[in-house]
């Protein structure tokens, strides 16, 4: 479940262990072994009382660290680690990049709402935005009844700064493409301004026939989303835990690009 290669690398961004200066207490499961019980719940969709006992930690153990984990930004840091390795590479291509989002349903909680495509029953939505490959680059949440046009600028701006084979660091697509649900003047222009050209559909205009002719790299990582069954449907109130989950799925995709 946890390669050493990935492993070498959330070394680098997971908190260190707290101690007890007065000593004594139980045991504390080591990180990779509670790790592998994380992705196991990511890939499967178990909940936590569900984890095999092979994996060592009990689910409630597990939880409580991913709890921790999350309120300490790892898993972000982690995907941004993983690109960095991707890029210093060469593989992530800045050329075009596409943005596109999916909706699923989900428990009452923050960042959720009623979906006016699946007859207002409460849902969040995933907001994606890949490189040319299909690499996630950036990744967001929201309630199911905002427009997607909201999440263009929020999304753009948490791109990070990614590390490149030569050269500094980059952070700015040069083309974004999208659908003609972010089609405004105000959103071409903003791109502009950052120097990122904007191939956003027309409404009337373009013909639906092409639409996808760049744009089907970002829904093919949508569909490897389904490789993350804990992503199905959203049980978690907590946004930041469903996000949470969703940065781990981003991580893996990457990985498996790395290894390849």
């Amino acid at each position: 479940m946890v390669p050493d290669e990935l492993w070498e690398l959330f070394q680098q961004v997971v908190p260190p262990a707290p101690t007890r200066p007065q000593g004594g207490g139980r045991r504390r499961y080591g990180d990779r072994e509670v790790l592998a019980a994380i992705v196991f719940v990511a890939t499967s969709g178990c909940t936590w009382q569900q984890l095999p006992p092979g994996f060592g930690p009990s689910g409630p153990t597990a939880h409580r660290r991913f709890t921790e984990w999350t309120k300490a930004g790892v898993w972000a840091k982690l995907h941004r680690l993983v690109l960095d390795e991707i890029g210093s590479r060469g593989g992530v291509d800045w050329s075009r990049c596409a943005v596109d989002s999916v909706n699923m349903r989900a428990e009452k909680g923050a960042l959720t709402g009623p979906n006016p495509v699946d007859r207002g029953t409460y849902g969040s939505k995933i907001h994606l935005i890949t490189d040319r490959a299909g690499l996630p680059l950036s990744v967001g949440v929201s309630g199911a009844n905002p427009h997607d046009s909201q999440a263009l600028m929020p999304l753009v701006t948490g791109m990070p700064s990614i590390r490149l084979s030569r050269g500094p660091r980059r952070r700015r697509p040069a083309k974004l493409h999208a659908d003609k649900g972010y089609d405004y003047d105000h959103l071409r222009r903003w791109l502009r301004s950052r120097g990122i050209t904007p191939r956003i559909a027309r409404r009337g205009t373009d013909s639906s026939a092409r639409l996808g002719r760049h744009r089907w790299t970002v829904e093919r990582t949508i569909a490897w989303f389904g490789r993350y069954r804990r992503l199905h449907r959203r049980y978690e109130r907590k946004a930041e835990r469903f996000l949470a989950f969703t940065a781990i799925a981003c991580t893996l995709i990457c990985y498996n690009r790395l290894t390849k």
